[in-house]
């Protein structure tokens, strides 16, 4: 299944996975914990991008979009926290770390495009 080139879209997806995620780990004090933080950073990333397409200026845009990075790599750290911490649950965690990795990488591309004069 390939991607879809939307990242409106694509951020609503992995949001979405994420939440699938967390309702597969054991239910414990530290996962429930940490996948409440992964649920408020994943959607994060995808509200903010939003919020920067809505044209508000070039200020706004880099501000809502450097805040989308920013979830993105919380995001990553709620991850990497709760893969290590669920070994049985390897396989789904590690293809969400690479996908909020990719969003991470084009997050930042746009961010340098859209800084230079």
């Amino acid at each position: 299944m390939s991607k879809p080139y939307n990242l409106e879209e694509r951020t609503f997806l992995f949001a979405k996975e994420c939440r699938i995620y967390i309702r597969t780990l054991p239910k414990n004090t530290s996962n429930i914990e940490d996948g409440k933080q992964l649920v408020l950073s994943s959607g994060s990333v995808g509200a903010n991008y939003i919020e920067a397409n809505e044209n508000l200026g070039d200020k706004d845009l880099l501000f809502r979009l450097k805040i989308a990075r920013k979830e993105a790599k919380e995001s990553k750290f709620w991850l990497q926290l709760l893969n290590d911490l669920n070994p049985d649950q390897k396989e789904l965690s590690e293809s969400l770390l690479f996908e909020i990795e990719e969003l991470r990488k084009i997050l930042s591309a746009i961010i340098t495009k859209t800084s230079k004069p």
